[in-house]
Parts: C-alpha cells; structure tokens; sequence
C-alpha cells in the first residue's frame, strides 16, 4: 500500500468486526453498562448526510465507552409502520410490506459501509409480527390495568388520508403527512389515559438534568397547568335539561370586564340548537371544517353566531350576557365554554369589534402612554412584574396584578359562593386509533352479546392479512372477506375484530426497551431491562420534543405498572442530545412566471448552467429531495470513503449546530487522513534503533491530546476533540523524536482516532503492531504529571502594546526573568541603549516595559 485507499481498507475491518462479533451487547463480565441509542429512522428508502452525522455521534460515545471497559449496547432498527407505506403502494398499485422490507434492505446496504459499530444482530422493524405481537399483548396489560379507554370524542380528521390525528399530528390546522386541511368529526375511538399522568410527567420534567432546556420548556407548556376558577353562569330562560352554562377561566381578575359568553360548537348545548334550528346546524358543520388544534383556532378568522340566549354575571345578577357559538372554542379545553373579556384578550377583542360587542376594561395601565382598547388600542394583558390598578375589582383591592391577583380573584369568588377554585392541564389524552391498514391492528374483537372483547394472549400476534388493496381510499381492512370475521374470546360466537391500527407513535414509545431483549417471548425480559435500562444517551431531532419523547415518558410508566420495567426506568432516558441539521447549497433559477427551478452541483459550473443561464446559490439550507440538494452517503463513500464523511460531519460545527456539507470541507478531511496515513506509513519505515532529540516533548503532546480529547467527548464537543487531533498530527508530523518515541505517538493518535474514523485507525494499529484490534483496546490514560506544563510563554509588552513572547522555565526566578527580557531584540531597538523607566514582570502572566 503506497497510499491512502479507503476502498480497500474499509470494507476489510467491517468484515472482521463481524467476523469477531466486535459489536455484539453482552451483560457478562462484571462491567458496567452503557446503553446509546439514536432515535431509529423510518425506512424512506434512503439515508442522507444528515443521517450519517447523527448515527455518527452514537458510534462516537459507543466506540469510546466501549474503550473505557463498559459493556455497550448500540442498537438499530426501524420505525416501519404508517402512512407513506400505504400512500406508496396506492401511487405503484404494489403492497406497504414490500416497499417496506426492500426500503430497509437499501437502508441497512447504506449503513453497514458506514463502519458503524452497531449490534445488528437486534435489528427489528417495528412491523415485524414478532414486535408488534408483543406491543399488542403491551396493549392487553395496560388495558386491564385502566390505562386505556374507548370514548365517543371529537376527533382531528384528516380527509385525504383518511385517518385520525393526534392534536400533535396537526401543524397549522392541516394533516402533518397529507398537508390537507383537517376537520372535527365525532367517533368512538380507544385511547391512552395520558392525562392521568399529567402532574406526576410535569413534575419530573425539573429531574432530566441532561436534557436540553428547550425540550423540557416545550414539554412543560404542552402538559400546561394552570391554576383557574370553574363556575357557571346561570341561563334566563332555559332550554329544557340545561341551568347554567360552565366555565373554566385562568383569568378570573379579568371577570368584571365579561361582555358575552362563547360555546364550542360541539359544546352540548350548541348541539340542542343545532338540532331544533338549520341555521345553527350549518353554522357548526362550517366550524367543524376548521383547524383543530389551539394554535390553528387562533390563527383562523373568527367566526360567531348569537344563540339569542341570555345569562345572569355571577356577580351582578341584574348584569345580562349573550351566548355565541364561536369557531374559536374548542370542546376538549377547559369546559368548551369561556366568558369573552375583549379589553383583556386579543381573541376575545377581535370578536367583539367584529360582532360589536362591548369592550370594557378591568385594568388602568400605569403607564400612561398605553392606548386602551375602547380607544382603538389593543387588548391590555398587564404584565406580572408590573402592579396596575383595578377600575372594577373582582378582589376588592387595588394594585394587583399577575398571580396574586389571580389567586385574590379566586379567593374573593370562592367567598362569595361563585365558583370553585382548581388545577387543569392543556394535555388530553392519547388518542391511537388509526383508520388505516399499515399499523399494529388493535387486539380486540367487538361481540354483539358480549360487547368489546380483548383477544386472548395466546391468540396474539394479531396478524396483518397480505391480501388487501387499496384501489378504494378507506381502510382495506374494513372490506376485508374473512379477516375481520372471528370468533368471540369469550363466548365463541361469531364476531368482528376491531379494524382500526394504532398510532404510530406507539411502535416508537416502547422500542427502547424491547432493544433489551429483541427475541424475549414477552414485551421485555426484566432481567435485560433491569441491566441495560436506562437509555444512558439518546440522541435525535428536537423535532420529537412533544410527540415521542413525551409518548416514551408516559409508555415506561405505563409498563412499570404492567411489569415489563423496572422501576428505575419510569424516565427511560438520562441524557438526550439533540443535533443540528446538515444543509447544503441550493442552485436555483426561474421559470417564466418567477416560479423557482431546483438543478443539481454538477449542473452548475462558475455560476452558471450550460447554456449559460446565471444561477443563484442559496447557502445552508435544509437538504430537500426537492430542492436537488441532498447529499447521498453512497456518492461520498465512493469518492472519499466512510471515514471522510464521519470526519468532516464531526469536525466542521458544534453538533447540536448546524453543519453546511461543502465539497471542499469534504476534500480537506480526505486529504488530512491522507496525511495522517503518510505520517503512519513514514514512522514505519523509520530505523527501530534510531534516536532522536525531543521524545519527552512528544510524550507531553500525546498526553495532552489524551487529555483534551477526552474531555471532548465526553462533553459531546466532538468538533473540539477533532481539533485537538489536528494540533496533535501537526506536533507528531514535525516531530525529531526517535522512532520508539513516535510510534507510541502514533498508535495512540490512532486510538484516539477511532471513534471517528474507525477503519483508518484500525489499518494504522495493525501496520505499527497494536495487539488484536483497535476496536477492543482500553482508552489510554493521561499520566497527570506529564500534563504539567514546565515551560511557559510570556508575552512582552511595550508601552501597552506586545511586540515579543518570551518561552521560559515556569519557575525561573523574577531576576532572570528581567535579564532576558532586557536582551530581547524587540526590547533593544526600543530602548535604543538606554533604561527603561518601568520593567514590570506579572509571573506566569505578562512583562511590561515602559521606555
């Protein structure tokens, strides 16, 4: 080998890692345990730059845990179920199983070149019967255990893909997957009872020491407590079977300033005049095309409908409101129903000025520049850190604001006998039915003489028939011939099986734990889960924040009380990382109408295309199948090879930053490994009986590399240990030490190397005579005393401003300190043979020479 080949040594220690099984989790040998997991992908079809950064960091603390004398379990596998599948196989007219399995055949063919060090020998995907069987007997525990209900409730319903949504699954009031635009419908549907969990998942939030702050607040404010007044506001005249219409306000304070009560349009009493009266029927049936989630009602025009019904202020009965149905009021918060205080609330405001209804204003700003809406302003919110002056207290006092006026507001309204003071949560439970055929069917059957029926554990897994089609939009599973028909566990007659799917987000919420024990003939094998759970580091997208680390968080302790985890797992995860995205240039141009035009790097030379259209290049922007600007690993590893790309992935940004993939970044790392191979190739050609000068001065550099590197990863600052090993490669390649001196140097320049570039390091351990692999070496250890710096450099300073450096002994006397700063050549043409007026020498720090 004359060069660096990585096509030739790559492919070589990937097939002796799984010769030896290097990678294989064993709980023997009285080792502590590290568990590092990526958040496992969906089988697309094909992994990106983006992708291989992020498995990359997983390799990184893995390789070196494993060095460190832990027993490490990395694992792979796929989130394979859901509505990409069905819609392909819709687009192809072929089936969601085989896109799947061949997509994960592509996948893991593109991972595997990659080098890293993952135990595939526990890959599943989430679709295997063998998994999804267990997370159905999961299923069958947490339902007998009261932690799963089936309930009529309005639903998100999405009408292209014709499933139900999570409020999660909803981004500005449209499909997350589909794109269009979600309606309210009512069905009975099962679900996770979540929200009994709401207090105790809050509460344990301010515990995740090592999570990012930003994941925590976002999980904070979508479980959202809050501490309000329910009450009722009694009806005049009421329809038959009503009295009162209830509220839930965390805004009592703002009561005086009421001007009209608003209803959902699903609220009960909506539905009795939708009932009795066309134009409320086709009010509500409009609202029900609507957004579903708070923040696409609030986005969303707003819409009303006066009822023509009246009730009494609970603190003036003389004082007589209007009911709206409003498009803006959703069923499942609070009570449906609010008291609209427009002076005090932009929403309620911007109804009230539609529907002219009256503006009165609870609050005096002390500020006095403050315009108040019934003078054009806009709804006054007084800010908690600022005292304001009720003008129509609810309390009784003035000069409250922010929480205690709140809770003074409560107080005084629980005196008077209106309404009792309690805590609700923003967070409702899970819904996981799905109507869709690409999911984990639900393991009931429905029974006309026995009602809902679970099927028997011995039954399970309830298997997906192949034979379906999917020429009718719908779930197939639905017009099934025979699978549905089934016989009744309990009483053997004839019955249908439930045809809805979960969740996707239930494969996900549990997988972690199955890792444990792939094969295990129950959801987990406590033995494994209590070695190996829990998640020590878990790295993936902020993306997830909400939907599936707040899923898991619920699901582990949902299976602690089923007994399938210990109890120290009730937060599966002790330390989470989230990356940042690797982006790339777009080349784009306009069509005629100035609608953009995506082309690809190779189409574009100097700037331009090739009949010379000039491009414009957008920089660090999200890689995008689209946009022509994805980077596909393969192309990398033909080029450079697999170690490049973990290289550069590493070294260019912080990781939970950004990375822009350039091709010149991408030739730079190719050309540093190529180096650091020459650097290799030169020592082993180098006399074994040769001396040197300067072998102690690279030991101090070696150690000091061992050192920062460490300190590196394990801190996650993989860019600043790769920047130590530049430092330490440049000391080594100038080196005159004899060869005894750089071959140490370099076999550990190789060890501390090989979390990044695995294949490299291990050529370069065995071309210079490391024992066995590379792979299953100890971590070397910085000796502390060689960490001591025994020289120091001194910047020399004149009049102010440096103008020389001193390298000195660091325990050289102050006296000889001053005598070669006076023969420096700098400090000689300053003083132009004369003294200088100060000389003045701070140890270990600076030297100031005043002429």
């Amino acid at each position: 080998m004359t060069r660096y080949t990585p096509s030739d040594l790559e492919p070589k220690w990937q097939a002796k890692w799984d010769e030896d099984k290097t990678f294989q989790a064993t709980m023997e040998g009285g080792k502590p345990k590290y568990y590092v997991l990526e958040m496992f992908p969906y089988p697309s079809g094909r992994i990106h730059i983006g992708h291989v950064r992020n498995y990359t960091m997983g390799d990184v603390i893995a390789r070196y845990k494993k060095a460190t004398g832990h027993n490490v379990l990395h694992p792979m596998g796929f989130d394979a179920f859901g509505m990409p599948a069905e819609n392909a196989a819709m687009a192809s007219s072929g089936h969601p199983k085989t896109w799947t399995y061949d997509n994960i055949d592509t996948m893991v063919a593109q991972m595997k070149p990659l080098g890293f060090g993952i135990d595939w020998s526990r890959m599943f995907a989430t679709c295997d019967p063998e998994y999804y069987g267990q997370q159905q007997a999961l299923f069958l525990d947490m339902l007998e255990a009261g932690l799963v209900t089936r309930r009529e409730a309005e639903v998100n319903w999405d009408p292209v893909d014709m499933t139900v949504l999570a409020n999660e699954q909803v981004i500005d009031g449209k499909g997350w997957r589909s794109g269009a635009d979600v309606e309210r419908r009512a069905l009975t549907q099962w679900f996770f009872k979540i929200s009994d969990y709401a207090d105790e998942l809050l509460e344990a939030i301010e515990g995740l020491d090592s999570w990012p702050a930003k994941v925590k607040l976002m999980q904070s404010n979508w479980i959202g407590r809050s501490r309000g007044l329910q009450f009722g506001f009694d009806m005049i005249s009421p329809p038959e079977g009503f009295d009162a219409v209830e509220v839930y306000t965390t805004r009592p304070d703002t009561l005086m300033g009421a001007s009209f009560v608003g209803i959902s349009p699903d609220h009960p009493l909506a539905k009795h005049f939708e009932a009795i009266n066309p134009a409320v029927e086709a009010f509500c049936a409009e609202c029900r095309k609507g957004g579903t989630t708070a923040e696409a009602v609030e986005t969303a025009e707003k819409l009303g409908l006066d009822t023509g019904l009246r009730v009494r202020h609970p603190l003036n009965p003389d004082w007589h409101l209007p009911v709206w149905i409003a498009n803006f009021i959703l069923m499942d918060y609070g009570t449906g129903a609010i008291f609209g205080c427009p002076a005090h609330d932009q929403r309620d405001l911007d109804f009230a000025r539609k529907y002219d209804l009256p503006v009165i204003s609870t609050y005096v700003p002390t500020d006095g520049d403050i315009v108040l809406p019934e003078d054009g302003g806009e709804a006054y919110v007084p800010p908690k850190s600022d005292l304001v002056t009720y003008i129509k207290p609810v309390a009784g006092q003035d000069n409250q604001t922010g929480e205690d006026g709140i809770d003074a507001a409560i107080s005084f309204c629980e005196q008077k006998g209106v309404g009792e003071g309690v805590t609700k949560f923003r967070l409702r439970d899970w819904g996981l039915s799905r109507q869709r055929y690409w999911g984990c069917p639900i393991p009931v059957v429905h029974c006309d003489a026995c009602g809902v029926v679970p099927e028997k554990k011995e039954n399970l897994p309830v298997v997906l028939p192949d034979d379906v089609s999917f020429d009718i939009p719908g779930n197939p599973l639905d017009r099934h011939p025979t699978w549905r028909n089934v016989e009744c566990p309990s009483c053997g007659e004839p019955a249908k099986r439930e045809t809805d799917t979960m969740d996707t987000f239930v494969d996900s919420s549990w997988y972690f734990a199955r890792f444990t024990a792939p094969d295990a003939k129950t959801p987990t094998d406590m033995k494994a889960a209590s070695y190996w759970m829990n998640v020590d580091q878990y790295i993936g997208g902020i993306e997830h924040a909400i939907l599936h680390l707040l899923y898991s968080r619920f699901f582990a302790r949902g299976m602690i009380k089923t007994g399938h985890l210990p109890d120290k797992a009730a937060e599966p995860f002790n330390a989470l990382f989230t990356q940042g995205m690797v982006t790339h240039e777009i080349y784009q141009t306009r069509d005629h109408n100035g609608r953009p035009l995506f082309h690809l790097p190779e189409d574009v030379t100097d700037g331009k295309l090739a009949d010379g259209t000039e491009v414009e290049v957008i920089p660090s922007a999200k890689m995008s199948k689209s946009k022509k600007n994805v980077v596909d690993p393969a192309d990398i590893i033909a080029q450079y090879g697999a170690d490049t790309a973990r290289w550069f992935v590493l070294s260019d940004s912080p990781p939970e930053r950004d990375v822009e993939w350039t091709a010149s970044g991408a030739e730079a790392a190719f050309k540093h490994l190529g180096r650091v191979w020459s650097l290799c190739d030169r020592i082993g050609q180098m006399d074994p009986d040769a001396s040197g000068s300067g072998d102690n001065d690279l030991r101090r550099a070696m150690h000091k590399a061992i050192f920062e590197v460490t300190q590196g990863i394990e801190s996650f600052g993989f860019n600043a240990a790769i920047a130590k090993l530049y430092a330490f490669t440049a000391v080594l390649s100038k080196s005159k030490a004899g060869q005894a001196a750089q071959q140490e140097a370099i076999l550990t320049l190789a060890q501390l190397m090989a979390p990044m570039t695995p294949h490299l390091a291990e050529d370069i351990w065995a071309m210079q005579g490391g024992e066995g692999l590379i792979a299953d070496a100890d971590w070397p250890t910085a000796d502390e005393a060689l960490l001591v710096e025994e020289d120091i450099t001194l910047p020399i300073q004149i009049n102010g401003k440096r103008r020389s450096e001193l390298t000195v002994a660091k325990d050289l006397p102050k006296a000889e300190i001053e005598a070669l700063v006076l023969d420096d050549a700098a400090v000689k043409r300053a003083l132009e043979g004369g003294e200088p007026k100060k000389l003045i020498v701070v140890p270990g720090r600076i030297v100031n020479v005043v002429v």
